[in-house]
């Protein structure tokens, strides 16, 4: 069954789904059920930690004496998720005591400390690990049962599906995770894309990093590749959330963070703009504008700044009349100024603005300190 709860991104109503881990959590309740009574069920119904009930269909089930099975298929609703549509099957089978939880099929292995569950465990975290434990002792207590259980959860398109998340990258090898904290997927939440930067942030610092890289996205990721003098696989990807991982950086302990990224992206931290979405904010031209005024730029020039597309062409423009040097300057000292801002002063923070249409670096003050101080901490 479809969950029926809906949330508005602007003026669009929205359809949510269930998570991963609240498809475990009901497929094995409903394997565990059918361990202890022999019938078929058709649906499961459990509480989300976010307090909404879900009543997922129950697919594919199978009873033998010592064992029950079955799958509940992934509903994003409206999120465009990659494992929307996915079977996840959970396999039940008696134990003396207690509840273990294994990984199965397409499950990914965790290979790196600092995520949700230790090296070698499977990446079933931690929230849905009680889902299920919760759902299936439930029954035992239903059905006055005083033993155990072993559950293995397993997702048979979960090695192919991995190599479209970033998984790889994490240090989750050999399938998919089964993850989520409130148990419900909310159509493009930016919450889910900020705990994978603090996931990849955690990992990082458990590697023993004290210097925080933040990367953007792929024009930043292949600069620091093509043009830094360290690895890019120390680097927390954040995309457009960038006071986000900012914060997320001061509170796991990092004692520098140095961002590195576009300046069609970065431009806006002239403006203390630390979300770079479109949707959120723009603001690239009247930076440059506001930049160029105090760099003595004449109206002329100024004008023409808003109607360019790209900070590259408003570049061009003030390239051509003089004044980008002195623009520049003064743009690395508006980031740098809110970027102190941001961390209060309590650590050190700089960024590194490039082009890749001209061979323009924009550094805020401790930027060149951060990079050597990165590449000394990875060379030992």
């Amino acid at each position: 069954m479809k969950l029926e709860e809906y949330i508005y991104k602007g003026s669009q109503k929205m359809r949510c789904g269930y998570t991963t881990g609240s498809c475990a959590a009901a497929a094995a309740k409903a394997a565990a059920e059918m361990l202890l009574t022999g019938r078929v069920l058709t649906a499961a119904e459990i509480l989300t930690p976010k307090g909404i009930v879900i009543r997922p269909d129950i697919i594919e089930p199978v009873i033998t004496e010592s064992m029950a099975s079955c799958a509940v298929e992934k509903d994003s609703g409206d999120d465009p998720d990659v494992t929307n549509g996915v079977k996840v099957f959970a396999a039940v089978a008696f134990a003396q005591k207690g509840v273990k939880i294994k990984g199965g099929v397409g499950i990914g292995r965790v290979t790196k400390a600092g995520l949700d569950q230790p090296v070698g465990e499977a990446a079933i975290n931690s929230v849905p690990r009680k889902m299920i434990t919760s759902a299936v002792m439930g029954i035992a207590e239903k059905y006055g049962y005083s033993g155990g259980f072993e559950v293995t959860v397993s997702v048979p398109d979960g090695v192919e599906l991995a190599a479209k998340t970033y998984n790889p990258r994490m240090g989750i090898e050999g399938g998919i995770s089964i993850i989520g904290t409130s148990g419900i997927v909310e159509p493009m939440s930016n919450t889910a894309l900020i705990e994978t930067i603090r996931t990849e942030a955690n990992m990082r610092r458990a590697e023993g990093q004290k210097n925080m890289l933040l990367t953007i996205g792929n024009y930043s990721e292949s600069f620091v590749q093509d043009e830094m003098p360290f690895s890019l696989e120390r680097s927390v990807t954040c995309s457009n959330f960038i006071g986000d991982a900012i914060d997320i950086g001061i509170e796991l302990g990092f004692s520098s963070i140095l961002i590195v990224g576009h300046i069609g992206k970065l431009v806006k931290l002239g403006a203390g703009i630390m979300n770079t979405h479109s949707s959120w904010a723009d603001g690239r031209m009247e930076v440059l504008v506001t930049c160029g005024l105090l760099a003595g730029a004449d109206t002329d020039t100024l004008k023409k700044l808003p109607d360019c597309a790209t900070a590259d062409a408003a570049m061009d423009i003030l390239a051509d009349a003089g004044y980008l040097d002195k623009t520049l300057d003064i743009l690395s000292q508006r980031m740098d100024y809110y970027l102190r801002g941001r961390v209060k002063n309590e650590i050190k923070i700089a960024a590194l603005a490039f082009s890749y249409k001209r061979v323009i670096n924009v550094k805020t003050a401790f930027a060149d300190e951060l990079i050597k101080a990165i590449t000394e901490e990875e060379n030992g």
